[in-house]
Order: C-alpha cells, then structure tokens, then sequence
C-alpha cells in the first residue's frame, strides 16, 4: 500500500481521528472553527494554490509564530497568552487535537490565534518567503521504524519548505523524547539552513509549558530534549 496521500505527500503524522468527540468538542468544532481558520489555505478554497499575504491572518503586520502539530494545544495557547502581539497559526491534521485546542481558547480568552486543521504544507504551499519569525515542532511523530524515518517531518522535504518562509535570524526550536529523531534532527536540520544555537539540550526553554505529550513521556521514562536552531 502506498504511504503517500492523495497530494502525492508522505504523510509526517499519524492518525486523522481518535476516539470519539464529546458533545461539547463537536459544539466547538461546529461554532468555533471556521472563525479561526485561515482563509486560502486549503485545496478547496484555492486549488489554484494562489499565494496568501500574512497579514491575510490577522489584518496587521504583526509578528508570525508557527507550530507545527499542536497535539492538545497546550503549549500554542501559553505562546498565546504571553505573546498577545504576536499572531500564532498552529496547524494540526488529528481532529481530536483540535477540539481539545478549541475548548483551551475559550478558556484562555485568547484572540491571537490561527487554527489550520491539517497538513502544515497546505500552509507552506501559499505563504511567501520569509514570513514567519519563529517556528515549533513539539513531540512530532517518531515513526520509530527504520524504513519509516523518511517520514518524519525533519527530513528535506519538510525542512526546505520550512525554511523558504521563515525569516533570516528565526528561532525554529524541537522538542522531543526520541534519541534517534535528536539524532536525525541534529543531522538534517543545518542542512537546510540553520544553525544550532548551543544549550543543555536537556534544559527546557525559559518560557516552555510541558505538553501532555511531554508528561507521557516522562511517565514512560523517557527524557526529554529541547533543541533550537537559528535560521541563517
């Protein structure tokens, strides 16, 4: 069976849907949604793949945050409330994901955030260069397999795009409890045009929230690492 879907990419995440929605994670799906979805963005509403301004998100010319898979949203809605001049888009294909995310922002009364509900490179697809300041990948799918390294998000396919549209100086930082994706992340990442700015890899950021990601790893007994990068 293929591993590609039906854009011809292969896919860096796992699955699209969990266990079944509550009532109220389907109310927030249905009322919450499409207010913060980024218009242009899917294939449906440009198949033509027209290029998107980034003050499309917010109506100014603020600051961009991006993160790339946001499980629960724990994390994008702290970078939220700290950050309220900042404009933040997260991306995220499992649904599940979203509702959990959808029912933190009406309890965190934020107003700064963009929510993709799928595949980050919908987004990379329509942005212009150098639009974005700061970039996260937090616990992304290991696919822990050998033959399925490929399809982790830090290989050239991922990155390149990545750092087509984030600005010279940005901050791309990853988190992650794998040694082996530290290892391919620490190998493919200056490739594509960062650097690595040095630090404990074992020391969280300053202003960094563990994820519920993060604690099941800590559960498991895995440490976790925090790698960052610069755009160069």
């Amino acid at each position: 069976m293929s591993d590609e879907n039906e854009t011809g990419w292969r896919n860096f995440y796992g699955r699209r849907h969990g266990k079944t929605l509550k009532e109220t994670q389907r109310d927030w799906l249905a009322s919450d949604l499409d207010a913060l979805a980024p218009r242009g963005v899917t294939r449906r509403e440009n198949p033509e793949r027209r290029p998107i301004g980034p003050a499309t998100f917010f109506g100014d010319g603020r600051e961009l945050w991006l993160e790339i898979g946001f499980g629960g949203g724990e994390h994008l809605v702290h970078q939220a409330a700290s950050n309220p001049g900042v404009g933040i888009i997260g991306c995220e294909p499992f649904i599940n994901g979203v509702a959990m995310l959808l029912g933190k922002i009406r309890r965190a009364g934020v107003e700064n955030l963009r929510v993709h509900p799928g595949d980050v490179r919908d987004l990379f697809d329509v942005l212009p260069d150098h639009c974005l300041s700061r970039a996260f990948l937090l616990y992304p799918d290991p696919w822990p397999k050998r033959r399925h390294h490929r399809r982790r998000f830090v290989t050239p396919d991922h990155l390149q795009p990545l750092a087509r549209v984030l600005r010279p100086g940005a901050i791309f930082r990853v988190a992650t409890d794998i040694p082996d994706y530290v290892r391919q992340t620490l190998l493919e990442v200056p490739k594509a045009g960062f650097e690595r700015l040095e630090a404990d890899i074992h020391a969280p950021w300053p202003d960094w929230i563990s994820t519920r990601y993060e604690q099941k790893a800590l559960r498991e007994g895995r440490q976790p690492h925090y790698l960052t990068f610069r755009r160069t």
